[in-house]
């Protein structure tokens, strides 16, 4: 069991994203970086989508209330348990009365703390993912506050000590290249535009939420005369609005939309969305809908092997 501390910026429960629901207008939630939290799952043994902590910007700490491993992934600026520094990327066997810290990441959004069988959570549509617009999910649907206790769901404790090999431990930095695909209103763009869309550096705007990064430093203009009906959109799916400024959407976003779908990320490459801050550099790298498959398929093989080694 742990002890809010200090929520930092936003810190909620998330778990498996809330399928089978998008019909309905209910949005996916889950992990905004679904791998870092799979990682941060396989180091206390869990299936790779167990209720966890999400922590936007670190500045995080909570207090044992009983012995318990934990994990860390994601971007953080530092770990400390009870002033000492910690790595991530292993299991961390905390004792009642331990202090954990996570500080502020230099680069990256989100980090994630998985604790052995699970955090409990409140299920809202077959998910315990924490949905902020609606407030379902989670804990009592809204972020974590000072004084809180949240526990899990068996027991807490486990006796070896994993680390996630080198080559799955994931580097952030400030610049971000991200395979896209053309999608369904793609061709209402000039030449140049299409051009500028797929060749072009944006600069992620200060809308970076659970629900959207704008892409700035560029205007697109979509031959659209604003009334487009509404249409099905996803995660990943790039909008453009009037303005001329390009949304990437996220995990929390609406399910249907007017904008045209000028692009979508490629499923290979969304976890990396929920890591984009304000002020990151981004380049999207134009790939057929047949590379993206295989690239998708190449990139689950790999991490397959660590985190599903008995599949």
């Amino acid at each position: 069991m742990l002890r809010i501390v200090t929520p930092g910026l936003q810190t909620t429960l998330q778990g498996a994203p809330r399928r089978g629901y998008r019909h309905f207008g209910i949005p996916y939630a889950g992990p905004a970086d679904a791998i870092s939290m799979a990682l941060a799952n396989r180091l206390v043994r869990n299936p790779i989508d167990v209720t966890s902590l999400e922590i936007t910007y670190g500045g995080f700490a909570a207090d044992a209330l009983s012995d318990c491993a934990v994990a860390i992934t994601g971007a953080h600026g530092g770990i400390k348990v009870s002033g000492r520094s910690q790595p991530a990327h292993t299991t961390l066997h905390l004792r009642a009365g331990d202090r954990i810290e996570i500080a502020p990441p230099v680069h990256g959004m989100r980090a994630y703390l998985a604790i052995r069988s699970g955090f409990r959570a409140q299920e809202a549509f077959e998910s315990t993912s924490t949905y902020l617009p609606a407030e379902f999910g989670g804990q009592d649907g809204r972020a974590l506050r000072t004084g809180d206790e949240i526990k899990a769901l068996g027991t807490s404790v486990m006796d070896e000590t994993l680390e996630t090999p080198s080559d799955y431990q994931i580097s952030f930095s400030g610049a971000l290249a991200l395979r896209a695909c053309p999608s369904a209103e793609t061709d209402l763009l000039a030449k140049a535009d299409r051009q500028t869309l797929f060749a072009e550096t944006f600069v992620a705007g200060r809308q970076a939420t659970r629900m959207g990064v704008s892409l700035t430093g560029h205007s697109i203009a979509p031959k659209s005369d604003g009334k487009m009906k509404s249409a099905a959109v996803f995660p990943g799916i790039i909008q453009c609005p009037p303005s001329g400024t390009p949304v990437v959407l996220l995990c929390d976003a609406q399910t249907t939309g007017g904008y045209p779908r000028i692009a979508s990320v490629a499923r290979c490459d969304r976890h990396l969305l929920g890591q984009i801050r304000p002020g990151d550099h981004i380049q999207l790298l134009e790939r057929s809908p047949e590379a993206a498959l295989r690239d998708h398929a190449e990139k689950q093989k790999l991490l397959d092997a660590w985190l599903r080694p008995n599949a």
